[in-house]
């Protein structure tokens, strides 16, 4: 019996709980949930998600959604500077229209800003990496020094130019040209002129040739004769030459022997004048009565395509060719305001006589013609002042003036011009 009673027993536990409902509800539920309940819910768990559910999710995504584009919009707006929206103005001052706005709205989102890629130094790599320094190139210095030894040349050169000028010392020619010659100062300034430039270098393309023209009395003579006075002290006597054609060859006959002899004398002085590094002097006086020739063979003597030795020289022809063209000039503007016209007598006068004397012979093509012009009978005064100073007589003004009377002169309104110059003082101071 005692079995049976244990087989009822287990029996009895293996009925489901439905078999004692009014056992369970006398139970106390607030102690444990039932086990229906438990099962209800892992069913639950355990089924698929409804529509209901899904749809829930949906939405929840679809508000983050919304959400995330409202602060991405907002964000683009207060980075741009625009009003947020649905937000009131603040300020209560009256509204101004401006393009601000409208440039502003019109643009798209801000750019981003590149970002500069910045220079990367690459280093070896077995080597130590040390920052490069900025080497001094040596080109400066060899640039520095040429341009110092090209400012030792140029000045060495300079100094060399006036050595040379001083040899012949022509501010004592100027002295001595400013106390002897009277009413030539644009000729002598031309004539000094000529001489610093030509002197100034001892190497030369071609020889200086001048040409002093004017009428009769008017110093060209005497000049001529200073010329070769202060030459002959400055350098050797050998170097300097005086040629007067009507004493030297006064007959055509003989020009073509004198032509032969003077070429002769010519070589021999400028070789002379080429081992000394010096430049003669050589003045042919009376050109107007020189022979065809002495004309001819001086012509060959000025070309360009002669030897060194004959580039460097300067040649001086004096003559009284173009006299009527000068005297003409002079006289037509002896009523300007610049007296005789003295500082237009070089620029105007100059072609004129160029084309008169190139029908004369054409080395006159080749030679800088320097005019001399009219003397003033203050002038005249002068040269009788320093001619009677000269043979020891009293320089009496009066007893000049009363000398310088008895010459002939072109009187043009307040001027009055020399008509022979000088010519005639000696002759009457001899009188004396």
């Amino acid at each position: 019996m005692g079995s049976s009673l244990e087989g009822k027993r287990l029996g009895a536990r293996r009925l489901p709980s439905a078999a004692f409902p009014a056992v369970m509800d006398n139970q106390d539920t607030s102690e444990s949930p039932s086990e229906s309940q438990v099962e209800e819910d892992e069913q639950a768990d355990a089924a698929p998600p409804s529509f209901s559910q899904f749809s829930a999710k949906l939405r929840a995504m679809v508000r983050i959604r919304n959400k995330y584009q409202a602060m991405k919009k907002r964000r683009a707006e207060m980075a741009a500077g625009l009003p947020l929206s649905g937000s009131l103005p603040r300020s209560t001052s009256p509204k101004i229209f401006t393009f601000e706005g409208l440039t502003a709205s019109s643009s798209s989102a801000p750019k981003k800003k590149k970002k500069k890629r910045k220079s990367r130094v690459l280093f070896p790599s077995r080597s130590r990496r040390v920052v490069p320094t900025k080497e001094r190139s040596r080109a400066k210095n060899c640039l520095f020094l040429l341009i110092f030894i090209v400012f030792l040349q140029v000045y060495n050169a300079i100094e060399n130019l006036d050595d040379h000028v001083l040899k012949y010392d022509l501010e004592g020619l100027e002295k001595t040209l400013k106390r002897e010659v009277f009413g030539q100062q644009e000729a002598t300034e031309r004539l000094l002129e000529h001489l610093n430039d030509y002197l100034s270098t001892y190497v030369h393309n071609k020889p200086l040739v001048l040409s002093l023209n004017g009428p009769s009395g008017v110093g060209k003579s005497h000049l001529g004769r200073i010329l070769a006075r202060h030459f002959r002290s400055v350098v050797n006597d050998q170097l300097v030459m005086q040629y007067f054609v009507l004493h030297h060859c006064p007959l055509e006959d003989n020009a073509m022997h004198c032509a032969q002899y003077l070429a002769s004398r010519v070589s021999e002085i400028v070789t002379l004048a080429e081992e000394g590094e010096m430049i003669p002097v050589l003045i042919f006086d009376e050109v107007e009565f020189m022979h065809m020739p002495l004309l001819d063979m001086l012509h060959k003597l000025f070309r360009t395509s002669q030897t060194n030795e004959y580039l460097n020289a300067i040649y001086v022809l004096i003559s009284n060719l173009g006299q009527a063209e000068i005297t003409k000039f002079v006289l037509q503007n002896s009523s300007s305001e610049t007296a005789m016209g003295q500082t237009r007598l070089g620029r105007d006068l100059g072609p004129l006589l160029h084309s008169t004397l190139e029908r004369h012979h054409p080395l006159f093509a080749e030679v800088d013609i320097i005019p001399l012009t009219l003397l003033q009978k203050s002038h005249v005064m002068d040269c009788f002042l320093d001619e009677m100073t000269r043979e020891g007589f009293y320089p009496d003004h009066m007893h000049i003036e009363r000398l310088a009377g008895e010459i002939s002169y072109y009187s043009i309104g307040q001027w009055q011009f020399s008509q022979t110059g000088c010519k005639h003082v000696v002759a009457k101071v001899n009188l004396l």
